[in-house]
């Protein structure tokens, strides 16, 4: 049978990275294009997110500039014009941090949502837009109905635009090319509910993590993703491809709160993480140059003290969902290695600055001896 859904939407996120020492341009930059609205997160309007995220986690918040490009009108498009998806960006929001690493972060929805196989479908091909080459034939053409973009490659040169060169994210090993997927989908409760076991379209689930399309017949193992099943009626599945929420309208949170909660409160929470992330393999990177170690080393401490050590949230299903995240991220793995270069670097250079002390030490010491010598033997010569 199939599965037919009743709410879904999916954030597609790219990463990037302002050129060293050109990100106050860039903002300055984004301030003067007319298409896009700078906001800052502001208590009254965002009460919720004000109210989930401890004062550490605003402060960083506070410190981002977000622009937020709002299109005159819905941006629709068609995926396959035999198959005939269509869907609409109602949302883009770039968001930086002071650090030079920011976000394009793009909402979509697909006007037949009702079809499953659509969504997957859709999630599997939109992923990919950003790549420059012809490997999008194979997943069929992508056209862009919109006076905003005329079509694809319109789009992309869009995103070019917003993004710039990929040379900074590609010296971290980051995938310029291909989206991060943050996806929502509430099926129908005859498919999962009270009088449907989970297991009849847990296949549909594993798909849907994996980002796959709907013909895809691969295994794959559960065990292989981290998941989180805090609700009765929906599971939240995290990878390194991103995060999906599959849920039931069973629960009829599934179609009012939790998509709300989803898009904001947990978005952000992911945001910060992936921030984390980036943050760390540039420290790691700067850790390489030798004319940086010092000012890297000082920008690691500064991790450490105002963002690692401090907990997100004391919301309890938001406590446990940054600890999923941080695992699906290797955070931990990360940090550690970070932080075991920053000791052997900082040990490196402390024996070095001993070395040079003690040289320094002798000289002044062989000077004074010599000094000592000629003064006894011109008051012997008296």
């Amino acid at each position: 049978m199939e599965l037919k859904t009743n709410y879904q939407y999916t954030y597609f996120i790219h990463p990037f990275i302002t050129k060293n020492g050109k990100h106050n341009k860039y903002i300055q930059k984004m301030h003067k294009d007319k298409r896009f609205k700078f906001k800052k997160f502001e208590k009254e309007k965002d009460l919720e997110l004000y109210k989930y995220f401890l004062p550490k986690i605003r402060e960083l918040q506070n410190s981002c500039s977000i622009f937020e490009y709002i299109p005159k009108e819905d941006i629709q498009a068609k995926i396959d014009t035999q198959k005939g998806i269509f869907f609409t960006i109602p949302k883009v929001d770039i968001v930086c941090f002071n650090t030079g690493i920011c976000f394009l972060i793009i909402k979509t929805t697909i006007t037949d949502y009702q079809n499953f196989a659509n969504i997957l479908n859709f999630n599997y091909k939109f992923r990919d837009i950003n790549q420059e080459t012809d490997a999008l034939n194979s997943y069929d053409n992508i056209r862009l109905q919109t006076s905003s973009f005329a079509d694809i490659e319109t789009f992309r040169e869009f995103i070019k635009e917003i993004t710039g060169s990929d040379i900074e994210a590609i010296k971290l090993n980051m995938d310029a090319t291909r989206f991060l997927t943050y996806s929502y989908v509430c099926i129908d409760q005859e498919a999962w509910g009270p009088n449907n076991d989970f297991e009849t379209i847990k296949h549909d689930f594993i798909k849907y993590i994996n980002v796959l399309p709907a013909d895809n017949s691969g295994l794959f193992e559960e065990k292989e993703l981290k998941i989180f099943e805090k609700w009765k009626y929906a599971k939240m599945g995290l990878n390194k491809l991103g995060i999906s929420l599959f849920s039931s309208n069973a629960d009829i949170n599934n179609f009012c709160t939790l998509p709300n909660e989803y898009e904001n409160q947990y978005l952000y929470t992911y945001i910060i993480n992936l921030y984390k992330k980036i943050l760390l393999k540039k420290i790691e990177q700067e850790f390489n140059h030798k004319r940086k170690v010092k000012k890297a080393g000082k920008k690691f401490a500064n991790f450490t003290k105002n963002l690692w050590a401090q907990e997100i949230t004391e919301d309890v299903a938001g406590t446990e969902i940054n600890h999923k995240i941080s695992q699906t991220l290797e955070l931990e793995k990360l940090y550690k290695e970070v932080n075991n270069k920053y000791n052997i670097l900082y040990k490196d250079l402390n024996i070095e600055k001993s070395k040079k002390t003690t040289i320094v030490i002798a000289i002044m010491l062989a000077i004074s001896l010599i000094c000592n010598i000629i003064n006894f033997i011109a008051l012997i010569g008296k």
